[in-house]
This record gives C-alpha cells, structure tokens and sequence, in this order.
C-alpha cells in the first residue's frame, strides 16, 4: 500500500458526520422544548418553589406581618410543636389526629368503591359512556357547592336525609354534622360521594391497559373469575393503584373544604384538621411562623407515609 501523501484526504467517518449534523438538530429541539416548558417553568417557580423557600424561612423566625425585622430563632417554633404544655402542642396534636382519623377512615372506601364501579364500567354494557359521566359529575363540583349543598341535606332538624329516613322507620334526629361519630360518617360519606369518579376513571383506564389474552390465557388453566381478579386484574393494576393510592392519601390528608363548611371543625374541634388548624393560626391569628412550622411537620409526616407506600407496592411490580 502507498504511503499517504501530505494533500491526502482522509475520509470522515459516516458517524462522526451524523454525529456533528445532529447536534444543532437536537440543540435546537431542547431550546424548543425549555420554550414550551418556561411559562410553566416561570409559575411553578413563583408559586410553589419561592412560597417554599420563603415558607422555610418564616418557619425558623418570629415572622409577623406586623414588625419590620424578624429574628431568627432557630428550630424553636419546631420545638414547640413537641412540647408538651406548649401554647401550640395539644391543638396541633388534636388536629393532627383527626387528619389520621379521616385518611384511615376515607382511604380503604376511595380504592375498593372506585374499583367495584371501574370492573362495572368495564364491561359491555347499554350507554357505559354515560354512566361513566354520571359518576364522575360530583368530582367538577368545587368544595364550596359540595359543602352548602350537603350542609343542608343533613341538617337534623330540616335536612332531606333525616327525612328520609323517616319515611323508612328509622330514626329522624341523628346528629349528622354536630356529634360524632356521625360527624365523621358524614365526612367520609360526602368525600367519597364527591370523589369516587375521579378515581374511578383512573382505574378504567388501568382497566383498560390490561392484555386481554391474559384474561384468556387464565380461562384457559380453568380460571374462574374471583381467580382472574386475583391473578390477572389485580396485578396488571398495580402500578395504577400506586398512583391511585398516593394521590388518595395526600388529598385525605389535606381535608379541609368538607370539615370547615359541614362541620366547622366540631364537636369541640374534633373534626378540625390539621390544615384547618394552620390556616387559621396563619391567616386569623397571625401566628404565622408557628403555622409555617406546623405545614412543614405536616409535609414530613406525608412524605414519610407516601415513601412507604411507594416502597410496598414498588416491591409487588
């Protein structure tokens, strides 16, 4: 083979020319996609992470509206929290615990009604479309219209329910939304009512994903269908249920339209939650450098509970 001369030309790589055409090509996709993205970008950044930052600082102050300077104290409005004897320490617990109540309670009914009314949806049946539209009505109604609306229907004195349930033989004065535990039966029956669409939608469409040669295959080995359920729908609507789940938890635990508008946080604050009680230790009271610390104690709590159930269904997938 001849020696190479000093005017050879030696050929590009196909490669290296692709490569080097194709990077203004994807330069100018991501700039596309940041362009698409920054509006987004710019209000998620003004409302959530500022609020955040700034929130943080509020909590390891004695932030008022009406001083100049706050100081800064440290993890003091923290250690309040978990004082006992401290002005904050048995509302907040208080308020705290009927946030549990009310996720424990609500919880379990908005993942097996959701389901029972998705596996329904799912099959072949006259005008499922509207039937679909029917159950998830409720859920486009804003908190304020759920509130009023039920708010009227369980009166004990001049409520429909009460009513109703005399044209039955059944007792006409339960105290639906000023005594509990009827006040929390009240609770999770409207929340269920208002909510079961959306998750039920949800699951229709995991419903939906699912490969119906399993279901074939599973009839094929003798399956009946409780085994089907078991064995093909139930795995095949994991990863759904994770969503469905976490969602469900953090919403619960975030209660506040149906407690403040039905119940007014009673019977002695027993069903004042934890968001009730900052927003109005913040926004009435003006202690809102305790409230900031209580919002972020409240966060570790949900993300310690949403991390756990990551992890418990993440090891079923």
């Amino acid at each position: 083979m001849a020696p190479l001369s000093a005017t050879t030309v030696v050929p590009e790589p196909s490669a290296t020319r692709r490569e080097r055409v194709g990077r203004p090509a994807a330069r100018k996709r991501t700039v596309t996609a940041y362009a698409f993205l920054a509006p987004f970008l710019i209000l998620f950044a003004t409302f959530v992470v500022w609020p955040a930052v700034f929130g943080i600082w509020i909590s390891v102050t004695d932030w008022s509206p009406y001083k100049t300077e706050q100081t800064f104290i440290g993890l003091q409005n923290y250690i309040d929290l978990i004082t006992p004897g401290s002005v904050f320490f048995s509302d907040f617990w208080q308020s705290l615990g009927a946030t549990g109540i009310f996720t424990v309670a609500s919880v379990p009914f908005l993942l097996v009604i959701p389901l029972g009314v998705a596996l329904l949806l799912n099959q072949k049946i006259a005008g499922g479309t509207v039937f679909r539209a029917i159950f998830f009505a409720p859920f486009v109604l804003g908190a304020a219209v759920i509130g009023v609306i039920w708010k009227y229907m369980l009166d004990t004195q001049s409520g429909m329910i009460n009513h109703l349930l005399g044209l039955v033989g059944l007792p006409t004065d339960i105290p639906w939304t000023v005594d509990v535990p009827w006040a929390w039966v009240s609770l999770v029956g409207v929340t269920v009512w208002w909510t079961l669409g959306f998750n039920a939608v949800i699951l229709l469409a995991g419903l939906k994903g699912i490969n119906t040669d399993l279901y074939e295959a599973a009839a094929l080995d003798g399956a009946g269908t409780i085994r089907k359920f078991w064995n093909v729908t139930l795995p095949g609507l994991r990863p759904v249920m994770l969503f469905v789940s976490t969602t469900t938890i953090l919403a619960s635990a975030n209660m506040f339209g149906q407690s403040y508008l039905l119940t007014k946080g009673g019977p002695a604050n027993q069903t004042r939650t934890a968001i009730m009680y900052i927003s109005d230790q913040g926004l009435s009271q003006d202690n809102m450098a305790a409230a900031a610390a209580m919002s972020y104690v409240l966060f570790a709590f949900l993300a310690i509970i949403s991390v756990i159930n990551f992890r418990l269904q993440r090891d079923k997938l």
